[in-house]
């Protein structure tokens, strides 16, 4: 059997106004697609998209753009299963300002693990100010927290009920 790493890879390219997909087709019936966006921004694609294992090393292709999607991606918005970004979705969001995923971190995080440094909300949140079942902060709304300042089943510190009442959209909701 020959190794198909080594071997040229054909690709189905269909280029359109807006970039150039390519397409590789498995015998296994497993496919290969890549969108690469003509626009650029200092010389990084305004979008990547990648999924399924690149025919020429075997291996998921990392996303790079300043929007990337692909099962690893890193750009300014990064969406992805493994994603770096300023905005980070996906299951290990790794965002510098805004981290949405399972496992997240950035100044704000939003998932079942956030850990933030201002805002983090979820299952077990930590930041400035955290929201979750288990909160960590200095200003904690959840079942059960530690901080200085916590609204919980069994602490309601008169300075956390202001804290969260006066946070827009998130006040609406409290009693």
């Amino acid at each position: 059997m020959n190794n198909r790493l080594l071997e040229e890879v054909e690709y189905r390219v269909v280029e359109t106004g807006f970039g150039v997909w390519r397409s590789y087709g498995y015998e296994s019936g497993q496919f290969y697609h890549d969108f690469t966006s003509h626009a650029q921004v200092a010389g990084v694609p305004l979008v990547h998209y990648t999924f399924g294992k690149n025919p020429e090393t075997g291996r998921r292709a990392v996303a790079k753009g300043v929007i990337a999607v692909g099962r690893f991606s890193c750009g300014i918005v990064a969406i992805g299963h493994v994603s770096f970004g300023l905005v980070a979705i996906g299951q290990l969001a790794l965002g510098i300002i805004l981290g949405l995923g399972q496992l997240c971190t950035g100044l704000a995080g939003v998932g079942q693990v956030a850990l933030a440094a201002l805002l983090g909300v979820g299952q077990f949140a930590t930041g400035y100010a955290a929201i979750g079942q288990i909160g960590l902060g200095k200003y904690v709304l959840g079942q059960a927290g530690l901080g200085k300042y916590v609204w919980s089943t069994s602490r309601a510190d008169p300075e956390a009920i202001e804290f969260f009442k006066s946070l827009p959209v998130i006040g609406w909701f409290l009693p």
